[in-house]
């Protein structure tokens, strides 16, 4: 996770003077992101200190907040209508994206309620379809913000935590079809993500309007080569490429350090998938594997899904790159998602329980 948060700062440095609304200050996101960074480490060393099973019992707690935040971006001059999109709740110079929130409470109620039991639920009615009703809540508001990445996000982390959970695996992949479906008729009736998916199906015909960050990207890539530019010299970054400083900021390390930087970032989400996985599974308890399996999903996902996109092969969704993109909210969330991680592996089973000396195989002495 460092070695991630230094890499975002060292790129976002060179990138983020080039931005349309730097206000004329070459260090204004610097400045902010260090801010969250900051407010990131806090969360993530309360978060490793904090006994994970705090977040079992007050699960409800942290999912009314984000229930309660969520509906405060459909209120004028609260919510904060950017690029279409009603993502982000702020005050003055404050802004915060409850989107962030929502995805951890919905981890904390999935794997509560799949932990009420160490056997899988094999009742349809509370093993899937109640759960589904509830977690559609959330999804569903954040939906209506016109975030169909984020949407989509936290249905596919639903998905990994519940088939972890013993949920049937017919009613799941059902389930995955079904949504599949829904988000394509949705993105059909908006405009914009129609011209994203066109984009991603004929990039040469949107090259100019839908596909520009795309084909742009694209360009990055090939300039970069295998060595890259140099930190510093890269010209994508100046208003060619479109955010390149947030989402599109992965594309801008190829182009400035080369392949080889890049695959060492791939590498680093890799070890943190790793890692996760393997603290998951030696959790003390029902709960604590599935917290951790569904926050180390989340985290993959974003970053698999980032990384899709800005190598086109997969359509432009508004998902940043974790630790890297510039964003706060989205930094804090996944700091605090690695802090749980550690308190998880700090309670955890290293080793597997001894053997009872009565179940052991008895050495037999033989009778003279």
């Amino acid at each position: 996770m460092l070695g991630l948060l230094v890499i975002g700062i060292v790129m976002l440095f060179s990138t983020s003077a080039y931005a349309r609304d730097s206000h004329g200050d070459v260090y204004f996101f610097i400045k902010r992101q260090a801010i969250w960074i900051g407010i990131g480490l806090v969360a993530c060393i309360f978060a490793a200190l904090v006994n994970y099973h705090f977040w079992q019992k007050t699960w409800w707690l942290w999912f009314a907040v984000a229930l309660a935040a969520l509906a405060l971006c459909y209120i004028p001059h609260i919510g904060m209508r950017i690029n279409g999109s009603r993502r982000w709740v702020g005050y003055g110079p404050i802004t915060f994206q409850p989107s962030e929130l929502a995805k951890i409470a919905t981890i904390f109620f999935l794997a509560a309620w799949f932990a009420r039991s160490e056997k899988p639920d094999g009742n349809v009615f509370s093993g899937f379809i109640l759960p589904l009703v509830i977690i559609s809540v959330p999804a569903a508001l954040v939906l209506g913000e016109v975030d169909l990445g984020t949407t989509a996000l936290i249905g596919a982390t639903a998905f990994v935590v519940m088939f972890v959970a013993g949920t049937n695996p017919l009613l799941l992949g059902g389930l995955a079809f079904a949504t599949l479906g829904g988000l394509l008729i949705v993105a059909t009736q908006i405009s914009e993500r129609m011209g994203r998916l066109s984009a991603f199906l004929h990039p040469q015909n949107y090259k100019d309007d839908a596909g520009l960050q795309q084909m742009q990207a694209l360009i990055a890539w090939g300039s970069g080569g295998m060595d890259g530019l140099g930190l510093g010299n890269g010209r994508q970054k100046m208003l060619y490429l479109p955010y390149a400083h947030t989402d599109f900021i992965f594309p801008i390390i190829g182009e400035e350090l080369g392949l080889r930087f890049s695959l060492l970032v791939v590498f680093l989400f890799v070890v943190i998938i790793v890692c996760g996985i393997m603290i998951a599974l030696h959790a003390r308890d029902r709960f604590g594997l599935l917290l951790g399996c569904g926050i180390v999903s989340l985290l993959a996902l974003q970053a698999a899904v980032n990384i899709g996109v800005t190598t086109s092969l997969l359509p432009n969704k508004g998902l940043p790159l974790p630790f890297i993109s510039y964003g706060g909210s989205n930094l804090a969330a996944c700091m605090f998602g690695i802090g749980v991680l550690v308190n998880i592996y700090r309670q955890g089973i290293l080793e597997p329980p001894p053997v009872k000396r009565a179940t052991m195989q008895a050495k037999v002495t033989p009778r003279i």
